[in-house]
């Protein structure tokens, strides 16, 4: 049986059987959370870990995402924030996979460790960091009085309160024109 919550026009589907997981923010934080017994060499998913246990002649196994068991069915988890003020510390609005709640807590809680070199704006997620620098200042929007803005939407209060005063060749006619 499924509960649909809706908020903000969003349809939020949980599943009241789901397994609930709290993780620590230094677990979710880690980069290596498999580590090989033999040689304490680090991994961030399990399969690459038995992967390489195979190297050191240790039993391994590899799950596989069809069960053997057809009666046997696999519980679906979700994963809440273990930040007490979080939207997402409540098991309605828990995060249906690990990378999610992952990049969720690094995003909003965590260390932003990476700085865009043009405007100096910081991220958390090296993916969102990498992403800004292929459109950083590639989309600029300049004001007659020659202010540069990066969102259309920051330009037009602009234009419209600058114009006379900034900018005083520009008359009605020539603003009524452009737009």
């Amino acid at each position: 049986m499924y509960v649909y919550i809706v908020c903000v026009c969003v349809c939020v589907c949980i599943d009241p059987e789901a397994e609930v997981i709290a993780l620590s923010p230094r677990s979710l934080l880690a980069t290596n959370r498999f580590i090989c017994e033999v040689c304490n060499k680090g991994f961030q998913r399990d399969q690459n870990l038995q992967l390489h246990r195979r190297g050191h002649n240790l039993p391994w196994r590899l799950k596989s995402l069809a069960s053997s068991d057809n009666n046997v069915q696999v519980k679906k988890k979700v994963y809440v924030c273990p930040e007490l003020g979080c939207v997402h510390h409540d098991p309605a609005r828990a995060l249906g996979d690990l990378t999610g709640i992952k990049k969720h807590f690094c995003r909003k809680h965590g260390e932003k460790k990476w700085k865009c070199e043009r405007c100096s704006k910081q991220y958390a997620v090296h993916s969102d960091w990498k992403a800004h620098q292929k459109v950083c200042g590639t989309r600029e929007y300049r004001c007659f009085c020659g202010t540069a803005f990066s969102r259309c939407h920051q330009l037009l209060p602009s234009i419209f309160l600058k114009a006379f005063y900034c900018c005083p060749r520009l008359n009605k006619v020539d603003i009524q024109k452009k737009f």
